[in-house]
């Protein structure tokens, strides 16, 4: 059973939508960054770096437990465990690897300060302008290389599920997605899957 940490952020997101796609049992422990949950000292063993996600998984390894955290890390071992979403192939892997870091580099970090100037600093304009113009060239990315494949590395991967929460905070940090429309019609195929809306759902408040 593997032991899940999280809360209502894409980052979170991605965790609880790649276990509902594989399958795998988990149970859910909401941590409430909110109210410090993640401050607490019973959470900074699992993540000394007081952030969401972590999980354990109680038959890691050898049958031994495991902790792990940082988002794209806990992707890819759920990705190695179940034997889905993630290219036996290597050339096809790291291809899904590529998009995983594009996403953990730039998407994730610049959509998330894109969105937080705009929304809670709008006194702030340099700053908007500088996430906002740098947003945009990441959309542009994403809709160029969604105009010549179905997903990003080809195939429904854990690199589109990386993505997904993400492109869904789009009107936070003022994009329509309408005026991408390869990433908009990526992201509406990938919301209609059963396991991703379930996913979205986690934690329950």
């Amino acid at each position: 059973m593997i032991q899940l940490y999280t809360w209502g952020t894409p980052n979170g997101k991605k965790v609880s939508i790649m276990l509902e796609e594989t399958g795998l049992p988990y149970e859910v422990h909401a941590i409430n960054i909110g109210q410090g949950d993640q401050l607490k000292p019973e959470y900074l063993a699992i993540n000394p770096n007081n952030k969401i996600p972590a999980i354990i998984d109680s038959d890691g390894p050898g049958g031994k437990p495991l902790k792990l955290f940082e988002s794209g890390a806990i992707l890819i071992y759920l990705a190695d465990k179940s034997g889905k979403l993630w290219p036996a192939d290597m050339a096809r892997r790291y291809e899904v690897v590529q998009w995983l870091m594009f996403q953990m580099g730039g998407v994730g970090p610049m959509f998330g300060q894109a969105n937080y100037f705009y929304r809670l600093e709008p006194k702030n304009p340099g700053a908007i302008e500088r996430f906002y113009k740098e947003a945009i060239r990441l959309y542009n990315v994403l809709d160029k290389e969604l105009g010549q494949r179905e997903y990003l590395a080809g195939e429904y991967s854990i690199a589109d599920i990386a993505t997904y929460p993400w492109v869904g905070r789009h009107e936070g940090h003022n994009v329509k997605l309408e005026e991408f429309s390869n990433v908009k019609r990526w992201f509406d195929q990938i919301g209609k899957r059963p396991a991703v809306q379930r996913g979205m759902e986690i934690p329950k408040r």
